[in-house]
């Protein structure tokens, strides 16, 4: 199994970056993971637009879905169109980004899949278990497991013991961390830090760690040391252009 981060800005891009967005291959598979502001053209360095295979939106925060249009664009406006693209997502989540273009569109580019937090998906080799995680709007952590090999990604979330659970003896957590360490009062139900996600981690025997959706502007060096001192695992900032392979 392939990561590579797209984009990993929280609220919006940092001059020259994206927002969250991840592209995960498996033998031949090319699913994407959220498509926040400026991931389209990071993502079509990868891929063609034609050979994405399915989409999955962890939530309707423009920070994770706004690229959807543009994807749904390239894949529409031309003459040899592509097989519908399967998007997947929570009910209603996307309906703003499906709005910004005029009615049926772009309805020979997708067919939405819509699915409750809890559900278990499967795209290509991939089975997907979902979980709801608390955000200002529903949010679904994803844990996608194929060919032996196990990807938990949080999507955004506050602190929770489900956190825990959908990164049970991951290869990889993928984790949002806003903050290095203290997570202002009005997001603590809501957002997590670089420490937070990191005592999960250990909590999960995750087998690595890597921190996304910092602030833009916020220091990766304090997030890398607040994590590092409460997990003894590898842990990466998923800057844009990180791969891993696990």
């Amino acid at each position: 199994m392939r990561l590579t981060v797209l984009g990993s800005c929280g609220a919006w891009p940092s001059a020259g970056q994206a927002c969250s967005g991840y592209l995960v291959e498996q033998d031949g598979f090319r699913l994407v993971v959220d498509l926040g502001y400026a991931t389209v053209p990071r993502l079509l360095a990868h891929v063609p637009a034609e050979l994405v295979d399915a989409v999955f939106i962890t939530h309707g925060h423009p920070d994770h879905c706004a690229d959807l249009n543009p994807l749904l664009r390239a894949r529409h406006l031309r003459d040899d169109k592509p097989a519908l693209l399967p998007v997947y997502a929570l009910p209603g989540a996307l309906d703003a980004v499906l709005a910004l273009d005029r009615p049926g569109m772009l309805d020979d580019a997708y067919v939405l899949h819509e699915f409750t937090a809890g559900d278990r998906l499967k795209f290509g080799p991939f089975r997907a278990d979902t979980r709801l995680l608390p955000h200002w709007v529903p949010n679904a952590g994803v844990r996608l497991s194929a060919g032996g090999r196990t990807l938990a990604y949080t999507g955004d979330t506050g602190p929770s013991s489900e956190v825990v659970e959908l990164g049970r003896d991951a290869d990889l957590l993928l984790a949002e961390a806003t903050f290095a360490d203290r997570v202002p009062e009005d997001s603590r139900s809501d957002l997590s830090s670089a420490d937070q996600a990191a005592r999960q981690a250990t909590a999960a025997g995750a087998g690595r760690l890597a921190l996304t959706h910092l602030w833009p502007g916020a220091d990766p060096e304090a997030a890398l040391a607040a994590a590092r001192e409460r997990y003894d695992g590898e842990v990466d900032i998923a800057t844009g252009g990180l791969v891993i392979d696990l």
